[in-house]
């Protein structure tokens, strides 16, 4: 049986996966991955921002093996994910030629953070649990 914990491991290795394929993806479909004319390594801005979602892809990686201690992370990535779509849909209005991205990587930003939330979410690792740490520190506050 799949659950909702797998499913999330999944879906970390999957959303770090294609960080780490953007360059590749823009070199296959330019007009949905990138924001300029040219080849990709052109563009000095597009190379600082493959150099971004590529390590936030290796950490995304590394965040599949246990989830429940990368939290942070893995909200970040969604919270980050849903500015960044939303930026780049108002601005693929801007000009005729920019109208790709809202087939292309916009929809995929918002993918990766409808999954990795209702994941987080149903997979139950977002609710406080109390260690034996916590509980010698409680111990301690309630004396």
């Amino acid at each position: 049986m799949v659950t909702p914990y797998k499913l999330l491991q999944l879906a970390l290795v999957v959303s770090g996966m294609a960080c780490i394929c953007l360059y590749p993806l823009a070199l296959f479909w330019p007009s949905g991955w990138a924001w300029h004319h040219g080849a990709p390594h052109d563009s000095l801005y597009f190379m600082m921002i493959v150099g971004v979602y590529a390590t936030l892809g290796v950490f995304l990686l590394n965040a599949a093996r246990k989830p429940e201690v990368n939290l942070s992370l893995i909200w970040f990535t969604v919270v980050s994910s849903v500015v960044h779509a939303a930026i780049m849909a108002v601005q693929s209005f801007g000009s005729g030629h920019h109208m790709g991205h809202l087939v292309g990587d916009v929809p995929a930003l918002l993918l990766v953070a409808l999954a990795l939330a209702v994941l987080v979410v149903s997979s139950g690792v977002n609710k406080p649990r109390l260690g034996q740490n916590d509980l010698h520190y409680e111990n301690k506050v309630t004396r």
